[in-house]
């Protein structure tokens, strides 16, 4: 099994994740085809226009007919259509194909795999680029996407090492720096740097927007609410399966963090501005050492 990726990638799910990776190995010469499958014919047609893929498929198409001599299968997809997709590919696959997902939740992926794909389990590479913005579809996807961001792969013990090297080259080929990580470990560090700032966002926005009154603070919202919930944008599906897949970790994050607002308030209620004072210092502290030494940067999905 060559490290080198080079043949057909077949990526389900041609949107801002999957479609940048297969133009960036497009760019990079290291894909003979790119064959897109998604469920919307529109933008399939786009991915097409674009370049981002040779020959597109609908899901209701036959599309699995196109597994069998693949070199690469990535679903980037939302991860709650994983188990669904697991099982349609496995009867499908290549003695040959690797298969990898950019799924933001790596448990409940791994066990969908594990459940599905049988003998080719052991070519199961679970990853998660860390990369992305609100906007989706096949005309977000650039070839540049992942150049200095991190990618997270999460195999298994049973896991082919050649398999690994095969996603981990591809990455690297398109300009990602790639960690290892365990599964449990990277959905336990998500939770609190990805998940949990999305799901503060969406119940400000939500609870702002409930008021009967929301229009007057709409209208007077500078840049603070704007940068805070801007993860509020984000897509709902998606968002919707990665804090059920990952709703343990998540319920513990969500219960320090309100450990921590019962503190401020306290500090509040006590007009404590030197406490105050101390947290915001540290707070500002520690997040300008984090954007000091920050490698791979951008948004975190």
């Amino acid at each position: 099994m060559s490290p080198s990726a080079s043949g057909k990638l077949v990526v389900v799910g041609t949107g801002l994740i999957g479609g940048s990776f297969a133009l960036a190995l497009k760019g990079a010469g290291k894909v003979d085809s790119v064959v897109g499958v998604g469920r919307g014919r529109d933008n399939l047609d786009q991915a097409l226009r674009l370049g981002v893929a040779d020959r597109t498929y609908t899901r209701d198409e036959d599309w699995t007919a196109e597994l069998g001599d693949a070199a690469l299968v990535l679903l980037a997809t939302p991860v709650g259509e994983m188990p669904a997709l697991f099982a349609a590919i496995a009867p499908h696959l290549g003695s040959g194909t690797v298969v990898s997902d950019a799924g933001s939740t790596k448990r409940d992926v791994v066990a969908a795999a594990r459940a599905a794909l049988g003998s080719a389990f052991s070519r199961f590479v679970p990853a998660h680029p860390i990369a992305g913005s609100e906007r989706s579809g096949a005309a977000a996807a650039s070839a540049t996407l992942f150049r200095g961001r991190q990618v997270v792969l999460t195999p298994l013990p049973e896991t082919d090492p050649a398999a690994v090297e095969r996603v981990r080259a591809s990455w690297t080929q398109c300009g990602a720096i790639v960690t290892l990580l365990t599964a449990e470990r990277h959905d336990a560090l998500l939770s609190a740097v990805s998940h949990l700032p999305h799901l503060l966002a969406f119940a400000l926005i939500g609870e702002l927007a409930s008021r009967p009154d929301a229009a007057d603070y709409w209208r007077v919202a500078g840049n603070g609410l704007r940068d805070f919930t801007r993860l509020a944008g984000s897509h709902p599906h998606m968002w919707r399966d990665i804090c059920i897949a990952n709703a343990a970790r998540l319920r513990a994050d969500l219960a320090a963090y309100r450990r921590e607002l019962e503190r401020i308030d306290a500090m509040l209620a006590r007009g404590d501005g030197t406490a105050l004072s101390a947290l915001f210092q540290r707070a500002g502290a520690a997040r300008a050492a984090l954007l000091s030494g920050r490698r791979g940067g951008g948004d975190v999905e």
